[in-house]
């Protein structure tokens, strides 16, 4: 088989990272790697300056003799958006943007389009034990989720219209080594040994190993199975947060330390100092189901939940060592 020549987007970001090296190391495969402005990212075959994620964007140069593109890139979704209108800010970029650059790729020979979307397409929360699974009717309820859901669906169109396999991958919260905001904090209460009043929180929460996600996508970029699904992925073990954090506290070599505090206290006691959204996020749940995933391509999470998270502890720890 002749080497595939891929195009990751977004090659700068924690994802994007990831997935430069774990194509460069699989072999077979050249990659090149698209920075905005400066390569901040791992090395890779080819570097690609891109342009911004936009609907006049043009990515001919990046395209040019690819035969996949893993579109990594996006704006994310924050906390507290500055933009006038965040859904128009949204569509422009996540799916205006995405579907621009898919159009181009369709037009210039490209095989396989792999976007990775998010579980915000499905909605933002589940009933213990009723996990979403890639069939179910789609229900973001924010900016950032609905831009995704718009992108898939023009994209299934796109493929439709043109022939242009299209993936789609939903992950649920991404973490390892390098992670940054929420799942980062958690790590920096339970280092410092920060009594954390979750011991009594009862829930269930699908994660996924960014080890795991850039698996999920190395077996996309070949597979006949993978033309034109939609997969969710996860660990394929959901924690609850008391077990997540003990278990993360094991690997940090923090025990953690959770107060037996009732969740409609804490989720009063939250609320009053503007964290709801924080608080749903540790005492709601929300899990995937990955048994269609595996089913059709014949895949099973690598990297087990535990192995990920001493692997992303020894990362932070290393970080905290290289910062005095």
């Amino acid at each position: 088989m002749s080497e595939r020549r891929v195009l990751v987007t977004g090659s700068s970001g924690f994802v994007g990272r990831a997935l430069v090296s774990e194509l460069v190391a699989a072999g077979g495969i050249k990659v090149r790697a698209a920075f905005r402005k400066r390569r901040t990212g791992p090395d890779a075959d080819e570097v690609f300056e891109s342009p911004d994620l936009s609907p006049g964007a043009d990515w001919r140069g990046g395209l040019s003799g690819v035969d996949v593109v893993v579109h990594a890139a996006a704006r994310v979704h924050v906390m507290k958006d500055s933009a006038v209108d965040p859904l128009a800010e949204f569509r422009r970029v996540n799916t205006e943007g995405t579907l621009a650059l898919a159009r181009q790729a369709a037009e210039m020979g490209v095989r396989r389009f792999i976007f990775l979307s998010s579980v915000k397409v499905n909605g933002e929360s589940t009933p213990a034990g009723q996990p979403f699974t890639a069939s179910d009717t789609p229900a973001p309820t924010d900016p950032y989720g609905i831009s995704k859901q718009e992108a898939e669906d023009g994209l299934l169109q796109l493929a439709r219209d043109t022939g242009m396999d299209v993936t789609i991958i939903r992950p649920v919260l991404v973490y390892g080594p390098g992670v940054g905001a929420n799942f980062r904090r958690l790590m920096v209460w339970l280092e410092r040994g920060i009594p954390l009043p979750l011991g009594r929180i009862n829930n269930r929460r699908s994660l996924v190993a960014v080890a795991n996600l850039v698996d999920l996508v190395r077996v996309c970029l070949v597979h006949p199975a993978a033309a034109n699904r939609v997969f969710m992925v996860s660990d394929g073990e959901d924690l609850s947060t008391p077990e997540l954090l003990r278990r993360l506290g094991r690997a940090l070599g923090s025990p953690a330390r959770l107060l037996p505090i009732p969740e409609t206290l804490l989720r009063w006691g939250m609320g009053l100092v503007g964290h709801k959204d924080m608080t749903d996020r540790l005492c709601g749940s929300l899990q995937v189901d990955i048994s269609d995933t595996c089913k059709h391509l014949g895949w099973r999470p690598p990297v087990a939940v535990d192995s990920a998270l001493r692997e992303t502890a020894a990362g932070f720890l290393a970080e905290n060592r290289l910062n005095g």
